[in-house]
């Protein structure tokens, strides 16, 4: 019996899936496929599908964590692009957990929290 995992993947929603196609180029991640209501966006190995669902109650009750190598360079790529101004969402200040964690917190355009992080 093999129950190895290969992979799993989220199904971030939306309510305007080009918008947050563009949101999400724009912090680097990659549209790998596309299709009317689903977008598989890739950075480098990790990975989730964004689905054109529109329920906003459940879309600012997600949450992504994201865990990077070096949050502080995250963090003033966010606010050198200007997502914040661009896409009028609300990024967070760097802060330094007490399970030894640095992360940020970073809306989307529909309210999906993403904590972007760096272990410590």
């Amino acid at each position: 019996m093999n129950l190895t995992a290969a992979e799993i993947k989220a199904f971030v929603p939306t309510r305007d899936l080009d918008l947050s196609v563009r949101f999400y180029e724009a912090l680097g991640f990659e549209a790998a496929s596309r299709m009317e209501d689903l977008a598989y966006m890739r950075h480098g190995e990790t990975s989730f599908l964004l689905q054109l669902f529109d329920d906003a109650r459940f879309s600012s009750n997600f949450m992504m964590h994201f865990l990077v190598e070096n949050v502080d360079d995250w963090h003033a790529f966010v606010q050198g692009e200007g997502i914040a101004e661009h896409f009028d969402v609300q990024v967070g200040p760097l802060v330094d957990q007490p399970w030894r964690m640095r992360d940020f917190k970073l809306l989307d355009p529909f309210g999906v929290l993403w904590i972007i992080a760096q272990n410590t």
